[in-house]
């Protein structure tokens, strides 16, 4: 009785633990409709063992950006192992992932616009589990298979019980804190190789490997791989077509005691790593592959595991490091694993200046490194001197290697930089010395032209008859008899409309005050000074006129003041303001101009009504023209120093007239180099100004960049108070809406431009070139004209940032 009576009581017992037990299994369960959002306080969906969590985690220093993603619950940083890959995974706050029953997990932004779906094949979903391995599985309705499940769409890690057949593989992040694709690739190849790549983004172009297991069908193929293999033990390894285990490493740990995991790591390398499950410790490495990295990864293509320019080398735990060489810096400091650019001017154009060499540059030297494929010219034999002197008088070379009585010179980009102990090398790296710049030789071009044009004639003549000869050249003194006549016609009919044929006037100081009722009616202000309207009598008429009192002016002797004046009024040009006088009068400068009624370009393009598409194009256009002429065709050439719109002025029939052009030589006339003070306004002015570097009419093509992009959008460039992230910066904004062909966002869907698209993209091409960052990528103001024209056709620009010296315009 006693017996049965304790039997009652188990088997009540039984029937109470029971149910419990079977809501602890389905409380695991997701069923179909359960919903999670991107929110700071959304709780995830974890595995029973608490180990692993599924849901959405705040990307760091981006509070409104969240991954989609399954973790290591248990350990403080909470380790990402498997995430959405995309190119770009990342989901704004709001977003919502719904497990539905024909889609699978579908991954939806605020507005339900489809982001992501697990797309499921073969049968409705029942439910999904996250389980204690770290798989995520979505199971059929009637529970009788899996229709999905994170194991088969890897990301960049691996974990005990998840294996990789031919054609599959990881993809490397971009940064360690940055999801979207990276620059490497760990692939089992359909021929067995197990394989690790940099590939070329945005495409899946796959350079050679760095890494092999040298296990494709070639050799043997029984012996080829076909699975990649990470047991529950911890041990990862390649299985044979003949069942044979191909080990990568023979280092283990118990994986009862501690979390494991197999990642390809941002830099390229494949690290497995593991973390005591009892203790608040830290990730080890317990292997990687290669192992060395910077010597393995040779890339004849691309950019290798550091970017350009840069120079790789290990750290303790064997994973890379870059570093760029003395006075080169990385193009984006964030990315230290990207690619370096000189902090100065290199290149044949700018070399022919000086005879000697020496006197730009210099020679920063390091011991066993190298850019092994870079070279374009080996010389041997060879000493240390005689490299070093050759690549200083080299205007190509940018670094010599030397080794055992050869010298290989090397041009810019670099790549595939690295230390190596073993080379016993010398590189000796051109860079040019601290506060040079180059002299200016405004004719240089001109004359050489010129004599490229006398050699032809002259060609032509030795090769003909004397008679021949004789009709040549009577038709060429003719020629230049009416080219001269031309000349001179043409400076006689260069006054304005309304303009009197004024010679450049001095006025006094109390003229000028009178003129302008003691500067009463203020048209504008600027870095240079104040503009005032005022009125002259003249041949018994009133003209108007615009005098600019100049700020800050170096107080130099009167002649050179004025002769710095006459250069600028010698200037006849339609599309630059006519000055018509100046006071030096003790201490006022000021300088009086043609005045304009329609005001600035900035006034006419930020205004409420928008201008027409024809009349935006046209205005770009006079605008370009004005400084070509500014650059190359006036007696003296002038770097404007300041383009922006409030500078740009328009006349009755809104034709853009440049003004204040000239003014920065006038405020700098005791400064005998030009990038000794920075001149300009912030969002058009060039980064040359900031990183003492010779300053060249480039500055005006990157400033007029800016401007045509301005034109062509009718916004300003700098928004802050625009309230869209991304689109703040209108020079950023505008690259990617090219990039993605997205011209109708960027103009606001302009009917008028997207009916004209293909000036339009053209002037938006353009646009990109002038603000390359680099000045010897973006094109003189003679090419710019003849692009915005259509004489010359416009290739694709590369982003702005990005550096590279094999393009010339």
């Amino acid at each position: 009785m006693a017996l049965f009576t304790k039997l009652h009581l188990l088997l009540l017992l039984l029937l109470l633990v029971l149910p419990n037990a079977a809501i602890s299994q389905t409380n695991n369960n997701i069923t179909v409709g359960t919903t999670l959002s991107a929110t700071d306080n959304s709780s995830p969906w974890t595995s029973s063992s608490g180990d692993f969590a599924f849901g959405f985690r705040k990307l760091e220093n981006q509070n409104d950006l969240f991954l989609l993603s399954i973790w290591y619950a248990n350990i403080p940083d909470k380790t990402i192992v498997w995430y959405t890959n995309t190119d770009s995974p990342a989901a704004p706050r709001g977003s919502r992932v719904s497990l539905t029953a024909d889609r699978g997990l579908l991954l939806a932004d605020p507005q339900g616009q489809e982001l992501w779906s697990s797309e499921i094949i073969g049968g409705d979903a029942s439910h999904a589990v996250m389980g204690d391995d770290g798989n995520m599985v979505i199971f059929e309705e009637n529970g009788s298979g899996k229709l999905w499940e994170s194991f088969d769409h890897p990301s960049d890690t691996l974990l005990p019980g998840q294996s990789m057949s031919r054609g599959e593989g990881l993809s490397s992040r971009q940064r360690e804190t940055e999801f979207s694709k990276g620059r490497f690739q760990l692939r089992l190849q359909q021929d067995g190789n197990l394989v690790m790549n940099s590939i070329n983004l945005p495409t899946e172009n796959a350079n050679s490997p760095y890494y092999a297991s040298d296990t494709d069908e070639g050799t043997n193929s029984s012996t080829a791989g076909t699975r990649l293999v990470f047991n529950e033990t911890g041990i990862l390894y390649l299985l044979r077509e003949n069942n044979e285990r191909l080990s990568l490493d023979q280092n283990t740990v118990s994986s009862r005691d501690n979390y494991i995991r197999a990642t390809l790591n941002f830099d390229g390398v494949f690290t497995q790593y593991y973390h005591p499950k009892s203790s608040n410790g830290k990730w080890t490495v317990l292997w990687s592959k290669p192992d060395d990295i910077c010597q393995n990864s040779l890339v004849s293509a691309g950019i290798g595991v550091c970017g350009h320019n840069s120079i790789c080398m290990l750290n303790a735990d064997s994973r890379p490091t870059c570093q760029c060489p003395k006075k080169f810096s990385f193009i984006d400091p964030n990315d230290t694993y990207g690619s370096c650019k000189p902090d100065f001017i290199q290149g044949c154009a700018e070399d022919e200046l000086t005879p000697n060499k020496e006197e730009l540059y210099e020679v920063e030297e390091l011991t066993n490194a190298d850019w092994p494929l870079s070279d374009y010219v080996e010389l041997k034999p060879y000493n240390g001197d005689a490299c070093k002197e050759s690549c200083l008088k080299d205007c190509l070379c940018a670094v010599a290697i030397f080794r055992d009585g050869t010298c290989w010179k090397k041009k810019l980009p670099l790549s595939n930089g690295r230390f190596d102990s073993g080379l016993n090398s010398r590189a000796f790296i051109k860079v040019r010395k601290d506060n040079v710049t180059l002299p200016r030789v405004p004719y240089a071009e001109e004359k050489r032209k010129n004599q490229d044009t006398l050699n032809r004639v002259g060609a032509a003549l030795l090769g003909t008859s004397v008679f021949v000869n004789i009709l040549l050249a009577a038709t060429v003194c003719i020629g230049f008899f009416f080219i001269n006549q031309k000349k001179g016609s043409k400076k006689k009919v260069s006054s304005p409309k309304n303009i009197p044929n004024l010679n450049l006037r001095s006025f006094a100081y109390e003229e000028l005050v009178e003129a302008t009722d003691e500067f009463k009616e203020e048209l504008g202000r600027g870095a240079f000074g104040t503009v005032y309207k005022g009125a002259l009598d003249v041949d018994s008429s009133v003209i108007e006129i615009a005098v600019k009192k100049l700020n800050f002016v170096v107080q130099e002797t009167e002649k050179e003041f004025k002769n710095e004046v006459s250069v600028i009024a010698q200037t006849h040009h339609k599309n630059l303001v006519r000055l018509l006088g100046y006071c030096d009068d003790g201490q006022n400068r000021l300088l009086v101009y043609e005045y304009l009624q329609n005001g600035t370009l900035a006034k006419f393009v930020f205004g409420d009504s928008k201008p027409s598409w024809k009349q935006r194009a046209r205005i770009a256009l006079d605008i370009a023209k004005g400084l070509l002429y500014l650059h190359e065709e006036c007696t003296s050439q002038i770097i404007h120093c300041d383009i922006k719109p409030q500078n740009i002025l328009l006349d009755d029939y809104n034709s853009a007239k440049i003004s204040d052009f000239g003014l920065a030589k006038l405020l700098m006339m005791n400064q005998s180099q030009t990038n000794t003070a920075i001149r300009g306004t912030k969002g058009y002015v060039a980064p040359e100004w900031f990183r003492s570097m010779p300053i060249t009419s480039k500055v005006d093509v990157y400033s007029f960049g800016v401007v045509l992009l301005e034109i062509v959008c009718c916004r300003r460039n700098v928004e802050m108070e625009i309230g869209e992230e991304g689109k703040e910066i209108l020079t950023d904004w505008a690259y990617e809406c090219f990039a993605e062909g997205s011209l109708g966002v960027l103009v606001d869907n302009d009917a008028e431009a997207l009916d004209d698209k293909k000036k339009l993209e053209t002037y938006v091409m353009v646009s990109m070139w002038c603000i390359q960052e680099n000045p010897s990528l973006r094109p003189n103001m003679r090419k710019v004209v003849q692009m915005l024209e259509g004489v010359v056709e416009v290739d694709a620009p590369p982003s702005p940032l990005p550096y590279s010296v094999t393009i010339n315009i």
